[in-house]
């Protein structure tokens, strides 16, 4: 299992926050540079493939768009992990390729540290450094399990890229 690194964020992120509306005119590529600019300045820039967001309750709140998901799957987020999601971002991430995981405990894991996501046991072990995987986990926290289609549907990138691959013409 790979080890991610960890970028915090605060409770009720909106998707307003994640997708501005004065860029949804944008590109998702042009539109996720501007992705938590007004709260957490910086941070798209700063974001690395296969990094972690870990969140308070309620992420995701506000409107339905796609793109407040679209935008993290851009900047190469492997998840977020958050106490609680709004309904329609949790099902948008999943359709579009994001992991959405419910940790009661999210806001026990440090802004500096690295986790490792075990989907198949329900639980995010979490590191104070990436060398410290995977022999010396700081704690190990429990999740809310996920039905392995949507595990599945997250690492295939989405609901519509699975739809195209089993759809393709031979």
């Amino acid at each position: 299992m790979a080890i991610h690194r960890v970028w915090r964020v605060g409770e009720n992120v909106d998707t307003d926050a994640l997708a501005p509306g004065a860029y949804m005119k944008l590109s998702i590529a042009d539109m996720a540079q501007h992705c938590l600019e007004a709260r957490y300045p910086g941070l798209a820039a700063s974001l690395r493939p296969g990094d972690v967001i870990v969140a308070g309750p309620g992420f995701g709140i506000g409107s339905s768009r796609e793109q407040a998901v679209g935008v993290l799957v851009q900047l190469g987020v492997k998840a977020v992990i958050a106490p609680s999601f709004s309904g329609l971002y949790f099902r948008n991430a999943f359709n579009l390729g994001l992991l959405a995981i419910v940790c009661p405990d999210a806001e026990k894991i440090p802004e500096d540290g690295f986790v490792e996501i075990d989907t198949e046991r329900a639980v995010v072990r979490v590191y104070a450094a990436q060398a410290d995987a995977p022999a010396h986990p700081m704690q190990e926290l429990d999740c809310e399990k996920l039905p392995s289609f949507l595990v599945q549907m997250a690492a295939e990138g989405g609901l519509l890229a699975q739809l195209q691959r089993q759809y393709a013409a031979p």
